[in-house]
């Protein structure tokens, strides 16, 4: 265990990424860091992490944000939910540690939207505690070295992966040993690809001496993709636009878009027509349909998104849809899914 924890140190030495959050022991930083990466490339997340730092420089003025704020700054980056857990943690630092970031394991797993693996990251890296994390690169490396076929998306698989990242993390660095391993497997131990020849583990490596590297990590298996079908009305009048808050418990929660009509299957205007919401929206009031847009597939994680956008102007707005209306010039202070960011840059938005 020793061995792997030098070999791994020395490669980190050698090869490890220089990154912003790695300069610093400040645990608001460094937990700025971990929620932005989750689900995101450090080449995608870098831009955010200097945009978040350089408006919110601490947790306070963080909390202090409106939530709008912190959608905005977030747009593009995806998993919304992120960003209001966020928002949410920061103003319990606030309110329930007077503003100063936690110290304790239990206390910063407490926050709202940290899970295991980003307490642990925080407290190894900001407060040097032993806290081994357990990441998807994590997995990788482990899997192979030892050769594990115990599925990582499994109750019991998680628990064993645990208690051996526990058990591998080097305690006189902790922190360094944490950014060493998932370093390793984002940068070496690679899920496709992986560079077995210059690997200074290979000689420790069960995955390697059984020829079983492509098989580890084991998954169970995936989850069902949900298709769904977004119909967008892109409704102008004269210098407004009509635009609404996503509410509920669904995808880009907090989010604004156009009015949308969502059907169980692929439908044009004539299907739409007698839709509750574009019957009081357009109903009783002269309309055009400038044109039709369909987007490319947005895929989530577990959604593939089929958005179709109706480009309609009208001369007059009916009491439903003047309560929708926000100058056109505004548009672009508004937090938007991804998709309809895409379009507005579009030539077919004009």
């Amino acid at each position: 265990m020793e061995r792997i924890s030098d070999l791994l140190l020395d490669w980190y030495a050698r090869e490890g990424r220089d990154l912003p959050w790695r300069r610093t022991h400040d645990p608001y930083r460094i937990w700025l860091s971990e929620v932005i990466l989750q689900q995101t490339r450090v080449a995608q997340g870098m831009a955010y992490y200097e945009r978040f730092t350089a408006r919110f420089p601490d947790v306070a003025s963080l909390a202090a944000a409106s939530e709008d704020e912190v959608l905005r700054l977030w747009q593009g980056l995806g998993y919304y939910s992120r960003a209001r857990n966020l928002l949410a943690a920061a103003r319990e630092v606030v309110e329930r540690f007077g503003g100063a970031f936690p110290r304790r394991l239990d206390e910063v797993r407490s926050l709202r939207g940290v899970g295991d693996y980003t307490a642990a990251a925080i407290c190894s890296a900001a407060y040097d505690e032993p806290c081994a994390v357990v990441d998807g690169n994590v997995y990788r490396v482990l899997s192979r070295l030892f050769d594990i076929d115990l599925a990582i998306d499994s109750t019991a698989g998680r628990r064993a992966f645990a208690r051996l990242a526990q058990e591998q993390l080097d305690p006189s660095a902790p922190g360094r040993y944490n950014q060493a391993i998932m370093d390793f497997g984002a940068l070496q131990c690679t899920p496709s690809a992986p560079r077995c020849d210059c690997c200074p583990l290979s000689g420790c490596c069960l995955a390697l001496a059984a020829g079983t590297v492509a098989e580890r990590p084991v998954k169970q298996g995936r989850t069902r993709i949900r298709d769904r079908w977004f119909h967008y009305l892109h409704i102008t009048s004269g210098d407004r636009v009509l635009l609404r808050r996503r509410e509920g418990r669904d995808i880009w929660q907090g989010l604004y878009e156009f009015p949308m009509i969502e059907t169980p299957a692929p439908a044009d205007l004539t299907d739409l027509s007698d839709d509750p919401l574009f019957v009081a929206l357009l109903g009783p009031v002269p309309w055009r349909l400038l044109r039709t847009v369909a987007l490319p597939v947005h895929q989530l994680s577990h959604q593939r998104i089929h958005a179709r956008l109706y480009r309609i102007e009208t001369s007059e707005l009916t009491p439903e849809a003047a309560t929708l209306a926000v100058p056109t010039s505004e548009l672009g202070d508004h937090a938007l899914p991804r998709l309809l960011d895409r379009y507005l840059s579009s030539p077919e938005a004009i």
